[in-house]
């Protein structure tokens, strides 16, 4: 059965990212919401919506609709993300689902009150090169996942004028609170420090402890261009490694023999390095953020399907660790 849709906010983000990736499933966008009128018409014509209206209280309402998505500000996530539920409605939102982690605890009472779910945006594990390593260690050819090392970056380009890292926390950093766990399994404590070089330039180390016994360090922050490579992960285990180059490049090693002085020496597929990265010459709509196979996942699931997709509960847990880290760095 077709799934219609209702969808506030049409920004880049959503008009360039999601919606595209939205409709190469079984979906039909009903309704669509945006307060800046150049920007809902512009969706209009995109993706052949014709009931419009820059009320999302309105377009909650819209008779027809099977389920409400959204890509907005954290405030609205909430405001909208409730009224939805209350209304019956299953919600699909982009991370984060709130401001605050008190507030995602909200939105998860009120997905069990309605018993409707609310999906999220966490990409990240649908990001290709994060699945095949997730894919890896959930074989049991791994072994037991002893560390993480993880790198993600961004620009300065955030601030202007007076420096508030609110949105790189929650829009940025966000990410790795639940991709860690995701990849390690459920963190059990963080702590976390800082330098800060000028104002909006600023550096920060995040050590991990998980359930398992696994350790870990995120570095995050905001002194490398955009243009640059910004993400790398490493998964350490016993004579096992995994490294995932800006989701895109993966290497598997294991325990290689040394080659040089055995002159029959071979590739041993069992013991030398995997590699994997994509085929960009094929003409091929992959999606190598992982947009598309989240949204996989999160159309049947607000149809009422039991599907791995990312729910208000993994955040919860994400937005709990954001405002530990938070607290630990002062900002």
């Amino acid at each position: 059965m077709t799934l219609t849709i209702g969808w506030i906010g049409c920004g880049t983000h959503a008009s360039q990212m999601l919606l595209p990736q939205l409709l190469r499933h079984d979906v039909r966008i009903g309704a669509l919401c945006d307060i800046d009128g150049a920007r809902l018409r512009a969706a209009s014509r995109q993706f052949g919506v014709a009931t419009l209206t820059s009320d999302a209280a309105e377009l909650i309402a819209t008779p027809g609709l099977d389920a409400i998505g959204m890509a907005v500000g954290p405030d609205q996530h909430l405001a909208f993300g409730l009224a939805a539920l209350e209304r019956g409605l299953p919600v699909f939102m982009e991370k984060p689902p709130s401001g605050t982690a008190e507030g995602a605890r909200r939105l998860l009472a009120a997905s069990e009150k309605a018993g409707k779910p609310l999906l999220l945006g966490f990409m990240k594990r649908y990001s290709i090169g994060n699945r095949i390593a997730r894919n890896v260690i959930a074989s049991g050819r791994f072994g037991e996942v002893l560390g993480l090392t993880g790198y993600y970056m961004t620009a300065p380009g955030y601030f202007t004028g007076d420096v508030d890292y609110t949105g790189f926390l929650l829009h940025h950093c966000v990410h790795y609170m639940d991709l860690a766990p995701f990849l390690a399994g459920p963190i059990t404590g963080l702590s976390a420090r800082k330098v800060e070089k000028t104002p909006g330039r600023i550096l920060f180390h995040v050590a991990l402890d998980f359930a398992g016994g696994a350790i870990g360090t995120i570095a995050m922050g905001t002194l490398q261009s955009r243009g640059a490579p910004v993400e790398r992960i490493e998964i350490m285990g016993d004579h096992q490694r995994l490294e995932v180059e800006d989701v895109i490049e993966v290497r598997w090693h294991r325990d290689p023999a040394f080659k040089v002085d055995d002159l029959g020496a071979t590739l041993d597929p069992g013991s030398d390095t995997l590699t994997w990265k994509p085929n960009f010459t094929a003409a091929a709509n992959e999606d190598y953020k992982g947009y598309h196979a989240l949204l996989a996942d999160v159309v049947p699931a607000l149809g009422g399907a039991a599907t791995p997709a990312p729910t208000i509960a993994d955040g919860v847990e994400a937005m709990r660790w954001l405002e530990t880290m938070r607290a630990a760095l002062a900002i």
